[in-house]
């Protein structure tokens, strides 16, 4: 009786352990080729939008280089009206990947250098380079799509010279959310 009880028990624990396998949903990797994105901005009060290209991942799959470019717009006071006015940003930037959180939500953080062309209606510079950092959330629906996030901060300086005051633009707190293809590599 105890050998047969025993017996049993290792089927079980043997048997199960050899399907699981065939009962677990396969955990799908993102697709780690070229990447082409779309994202919406928030540059201290600046509103912005653009377009992303990320490398094929590098690093076994643990780094990527970035290239941002955005069209921002700074809201300010002209001949006694608020207008915006448009200006430029580009930025590239080296990503670390942290590791998956479940199956389709992947962490990284991002560094790198901002060139920030402003306008001049606004500043009397014609080129600002600056730094960020941040870090974001990739979410996955399919290996080839995802869905971001990412929170952080530029530190520019940048000032409108030719507005009362010298308020600052595209400075401080940066947020913005889109979306990427990624291709396979």
């Amino acid at each position: 009786m105890k050998t047969t009880l025993i017996l049993l028990l290792m089927g079980l624990f043997f048997g199960s352990s050899l399907s699981v396998p065939l009962w677990a949903q396969q955990q799908l990797k993102p697709n780690s080729g070229l990447g082409l994105g779309f994202q919406v901005n928030q540059f201290q009060n600046d509103f912005g939008f653009g377009l992303n290209l990320t490398s094929p991942e590098i690093l076994n799959g643990n780094a990527a280089f970035r290239l941002k470019a955005n069209q921002v717009y700074f809201e300010h006071l002209l001949d006694g009206e608020y207008v915006w006015s448009g200006y430029q940003n580009v930025s590239l930037g080296f990503v670390g990947f942290g590791g998956m959180v479940g199956q389709s939500i992947r962490l990284y953080g991002e560094g790198g250098l901002a060139g920030i062309i402003p306008s001049d209606r606004f500043s009397s510079e014609s080129f600002r380079l600056s730094t960020y950092g941040t870090f974001g959330f990739e979410f996955f629906p399919t290996p080839a799509f995802n869905y971001f996030l990412e929170l952080g901060v530029m530190t520019s300086r940048a000032r409108a010279d030719k507005i009362a005051g010298s308020p600052f633009f595209s400075n401080g707190f940066v947020a913005s959310v889109g979306f990427r293809l990624n291709l396979k590599k």
